[in-house]
């Protein structure tokens, strides 16, 4: 056990179908998330919510989001490699349960989580790896794009990969 455990509100483990072929993994929750015990319901998850819903054609109860971390950082600050690696058998216990088609890793912490502390978020996103042998996309972190709007085409990008790998329709304008 971490010391994370001390300063939450709630534990946040993730929600949606345990049955879905879509697993979304982000880094931590954040404020928002702690009160309300659910995975990405703040701005970021807003925006989430968006693109699973206005780009993909699915809703959030269709997917499984959740995060590498289950306790909120003190401060919003990013989940030390200790506290990651508590949660990140959790993690590895939810994906085997769930075992999706496909899993979307949102941002660089979650993706050095599962990839390791050399994988570079700017220079390694948009490509295909294997987690729990299940094909893995990693992509920028909804916070990270509503910073940095101009990031919102590549993240896109890689979304169209994820929708082709499930066999969904891909609209041309969206």
């Amino acid at each position: 056990r971490c010391g994370l455990h001390t300063g939450r509100t709630t534990l946040v483990f993730g929600e949606g179908d345990p049955n879905a072929r879509l697993v979304f993994i982000g880094e931590g929750p954040g404020h928002d998330e702690d009160l309300a015990g659910r995975p990405f319901v703040g701005k970021s998850g807003q925006l989430l919510t968006k693109i699973i819903e206005s780009g993909m054609g699915l809703t959030r109860d269709q997917v499984y989001i959740c995060n590498v971390a289950k306790c909120r950082p003190p401060n919003n600050r990013d989940p030390e490699e200790e506290e990651v690696g508590t949660c990140l058998p959790f993690l590895i216990q939810q994906i085997r349960i769930i075992h999706p088609e496909v899993i979307c890793v949102l941002g660089r912490v979650a993706s050095q989580a599962l990839f390791g502390k050399g994988f570079k978020i700017t220079a390694d996103r948009g490509q295909w790896r294997a987690f729990e042998e299940i094909p893995t996309m990693t992509t920028f972190h909804p916070a990270y794009l509503l910073r940095n709007p101009a990031a919102k085409r590549e993240t896109w990008e890689d979304i169209k990969q994820v929708m082709k790998k499930l066999g969904l329709e891909v609209k041309k304008d969206a």
